[in-house]
């Protein structure tokens, strides 16, 4: 199962929110849709749920248009939508068979959901109740008892107290491997990092990067050799003294001397003039850009 986006173009009045966004994802393999405020990731996950309808482009399955009815689709927004005073049990057999479930199946479901994230001594109680990390998790469950084809998370780890957490995790990795589509959207980069397989940044309703992650970085102009060893000062003196063309800047950080070179081709220069220094280094490994810094160099422009 693909899901792809093609020229999504969308205007509220005179503003445009965006302009000609495609990416693709796969079944097995979760997305995250990364951008600042503003970007346009919201309305792109609403026209992916036929909420709203893009002026232009489609959002394509199979390569086929879409269709209300076709897919189901599990959506878990940031924002909590489910009704405060209601026991948990009573809303989730409304949300399942608002879904299409019947009556008997939305409560198979919802007891297996709550056992597999140890909710369910919860089952009947109100959800103003519970705490706010148990409330996300109650909100995962109203996503997922239909059993989706796609499923979208909005910052699903708010609130989560790590144990909380890590439950969340396995289930998301399940869902993942049983070919389910995953969306990610979320500020917190470690998570889009540790689940997903590719990224599609946006920034002024435009992609500016997508692909997968992997491939992203090692495309990125990687000029930083992080040196560690156990006589770290040793190490940053002899820089300083030798004072080598190819070396714009050294400083010792995290436990490690951190080396920026002036072309990423100069790599081989530097383990060279480090062989007096064989005693001392321990391990000369290149710096891969985290996901958070290729975020902030596709981001940093205004919106």
């Amino acid at each position: 199962m693909e899901l792809k986006t093609a020229e999504l173009y969308k205007s509220f009045g005179e503003k445009a929110v965006l302009r000609g966004v495609s990416f693709s994802v796969t079944g097995g393999r979760a997305l995250g849709i990364l951008g600042r405020n503003g970007a346009g990731k919201t309305t792109t996950i609403r026209i992916i749920m036929q909420v709203f309808s893009p002026d232009s482009g489609e959002v394509l399955l199979d390569g086929q248009p879409m269709t209300p009815g076709k897919v189901k689709i599990g959506y878990l927004p940031e924002e909590r939508g489910m009704y405060p005073k209601k026991s948990v049990m009573q809303q989730l057999l409304y949300f399942g068979m608002l879904a299409g479930l019947k009556k008997r199946e939305a409560a198979a479901n919802a007891d297996r959901l709550l056992e597999r994230l140890e909710m369910t001594e919860y089952r009947d109680k109100r959800l103003d109740t519970l705490s706010k990390g148990n409330q996300q998790k109650i909100q995962l469950v109203a996503t997922l008892i239909a059993d989706p084809d796609i499923i979208i998370l909005d910052e699903p780890f708010s609130g989560l107290d790590p144990v909380n957490a890590m439950l969340l995790k396995d289930l998301v990795r399940e869902l993942i491997a049983k070919g389910r589509i995953v969306l990610f959207s979320s500020h917190q980069m470690n998570y889009i990092e540790e689940f997903c397989d590719d990224i599609a940044i946006l920034n002024g309703g435009k992609i500016v990067l997508s692909g997968d992650i992997g491939e992203i970085k090692r495309s990125f102009d990687r000029r930083t050799i992080l040196l560690s060893g156990k006589e770290l000062q040793k190490i940053d003196a002899f820089l300083t003294a030798q004072a080598l063309p190819f070396v714009s800047a050294h400083e010792i950080t995290d436990g490690k001397v951190a080396v920026t070179l002036r072309a990423p081709q100069d790599k081989e220069a530097l383990y060279k003039a480090l062989e007096p220094l064989a005693g001392s280094v321990d391990a000369f490994v290149v710096k891969e850009p985290t996901l958070n810094e290729i975020f902030v160099h596709y981001t940093e422009g205004a919106i």
